[in-house]
């Protein structure tokens, strides 16, 4: 089952900027570990037998992966590892696939720091953006130096320190951004077709998965969680917040995954098991048309009425969770349709201490909807303008899942006649 897959990511697209994060689709880091040291040719024909084997489609883009052995293995040689890994990004670059991608040690060891919740950087979350060739912003993560200047989900950068972005690789981009604690590095970005430039300082970053507050409106009490990420402590701490908050006796529930750029796949479905008594919660297709799906174990916490707020920032994992609560008919999404990605990455060890995220597979919704590229559309849309969005996100976050925020008293709206339904219904009357 995938869940025993403790190191399966599912992250956004690319690189949480900070000290440099994965995320692409969902990654699985292989527990082996390569027992020699591989030469330059060696790492180059190790990165290709991965693809070869494992890669999700079988055509490679219509591309003859026989062919381009002979071109970068059998008929190449290296000097160097440097020059290996120029090959090695020139060979994954024929896939076409943004989320394939090739991370020398030191970009490696960096990826493995994402899932503990401690890194230094300006804290966004980026990837590649098809139509226009640059880097785009999936989310700022909260308390960062990016969302304390007002970074927004969505923003495209088009430079970096005057540096121009089109055609660069995400881990170009990394190099860039990164750098010691309390330097600076400027972004210019294009949010709807005007350029601004923002100076971010470097800083050390620790991610706290959940904020969880209790909220009295004239419903009555009402439990607001707001998840970040999901990190190595999400489903912990989700656990911890739905107890608290049935211990005082809220009458609902808000779960707000707006710019969540995702993370751990076992940690979607941990949650997701918190809110559901049964149903699928996903499922993954592979190569051979295989399918593994997840589903709920009869151990919810609560069966009280929720509302899951979601925006375009809001990816991978948080598709994962926020889809199966959808097709479960548990909750009622609202917002705007979220971010459309739905890939499966397994990230290996290499012999030389680099790494490689491959795409191995693609994950399917309950219903069977293949959300990649698409979206999750909200049962109830609601959208904010650019001045709400400034005034929500940028920087001081203290309004968001307060009345003052759109979307969230949109929910309460739905909650009030989901609560009456509920307080009304079968088992609550025999209580």
């Amino acid at each position: 089952m995938v869940t025993k897959k403790k190191g399966l990511l599912l992250g956004t697209t690319a690189v949480a900027l900070s000290t440099v994060a994965v995320t692409g689709a969902g990654i699985h880091l292989s527990q082996s570990q390569a027992l020699i040291q591989s030469g330059p040719k060696e790492t180059v024909d190790e990165v290709w037998q991965i693809i070869n084997h494992q890669y999700v489609d079988t055509s490679f883009n219509h591309n003859d992966w026989l062919k381009i052995r002979q071109e970068f293995v059998k008929d190449a040689s290296y000097e160097n590892q440097e020059d290996a890994y120029k090959a090695i990004r020139d060979m994954l670059g024929k896939l076409e696939d943004p989320y394939t991608r090739f991370m020398n040690p030191e970009e490696f060891q960096n990826m493995r720091i994402d899932t503990s919740g401690e890194l230094t950087g300006v804290g966004i979350q980026i990837a590649k953006d098809e139509e226009t060739d640059r880097l785009i912003v999936i989310s700022p993560i909260e308390d960062t130096p990016a969302s304390s200047v007002g970074i927004l989900a969505q923003d495209l950068i088009v430079k970096i320190d005057g540096t121009d972005t089109t055609g660069m690789d995400v881990n170009d981009a990394v190099k860039l951004i990164r750098g010691e604690r309390g330097s600076k590095v400027t972004l210019t970005i294009d949010r709807n077709g005007k350029e601004s430039d923002y100076e971010i300082v470097r800083e050390k970053i620790e991610i706290h998965p959940v904020r969880a507050q209790v909220r009295d409106t004239e419903l009555g009490k009402i439990g607001y969680i707001r998840l970040t990420t999901f990190n190595e402590y999400a489903a912990r701490d989700m656990q911890n917040a739905i107890e608290a908050q049935e211990k005082e006796g809220v009458v609902a529930y808000v779960m707000d995954l707006r710019s969540n750029p995702g993370g751990l796949l076992y940690s979607s479905i941990n949650i997701a098991r918190m809110w559901l008594d049964e149903g699928t919660i996903v499922s993954t297709v592979d190569r051979k048309g295989i399918s593994d799906k997840e589903s709920a174990k009869n151990k919810a916490l609560t069966d009280k009425p929720l509302v899951v707020l979601v925006n375009e920032g809001s990816a991978s994992a948080s598709e994962i969770l926020s889809g199966a609560l959808k097709d479960n008919k548990r909750a009622t999404l609202l917002g705007t349709k979220t971010f459309g990605k739905g890939l499966v990455q397994s990230v290996r060890p290499l012999g030389d201490g680099s790494g490689l995220a491959v795409t191995i597979a693609k994950y399917l919704t309950p219903n069977g909807t293949d959300i990649n590229k698409e979206g999750i559309p909200p049962d109830i849309l609601v959208e904010l303008d650019e001045e709400q969005l400034k005034e929500l996100y940028g920087g001081d976050r203290s309004k968001l899942g307060t009345e003052a925020d759109p979307q969230f008293a949109k929910a309460l709206e739905i909650l009030t006649e989901e609560v009456r339904a509920y307080q009304n219904s079968e088992p609550q009357a025999a209580k």
